[in-house]
């Protein structure tokens, strides 16, 4: 039975040192097959900041030092299945190679994520990661390679 009210759940937009977006191919459905963010829903109990973190490390074995908060998504046709709200991060990653676990059939860094058909509206969330990766300063990592 479906709860009265949304789900809450987050995604993780993750770059590596190449400018290179992490996705996963969906192994289940809404979208199986389709390129989405790792992400999954929030549990009793667990913040936002450490569900993005799990989720992403059972859907891609990738760990998240640092997580800046892209947006959050609330359109109730965002999810087909029912009204979902997202929590959105940016991660920025170097020297990490993803393997798909959990709910992912597959990840893998893909050059121009953009040009990609994505699940969800990830697309706007893309948008708004590079938007936001674009005005705010690099880490420090990041700044040192420059």
């Amino acid at each position: 039975m479906e709860p009265d009210r949304p789900w809450i759940s987050t995604d993780c937009v993750v770059i590596d040192d190449r400018e290179r977006v992490l996705l996963i191919r969906r192994k289940n459905d809404p979208f199986r097959g389709d390129y989405a963010f790792p992400g999954g829903f929030i549990e009793t109990g667990e913040t936002a900041e450490n569900c993005a973190r799990r989720e992403l490390m059972e859907e891609t074995g990738i760990v998240a030092d640092n997580l800046r908060l892209i947006g959050v998504y609330s359109d109730p046709k965002r999810d087909p299945r029912h009204h979902t709200i997202t929590i959105a991060y940016l991660v920025s990653v170097h020297g990490q190679t993803p393997t798909a676990g959990d709910d992912a059939a597959a990840a893998e860094f893909v050059e121009d994520a953009t040009k990609q058909k994505l699940a969800f509206d990830h697309d706007v969330i893309l948008r708004d990661a590079l938007r936001l990766r674009d005005v705010l300063p690099r880490s420090r990592e990041g700044a040192r390679k420059q």
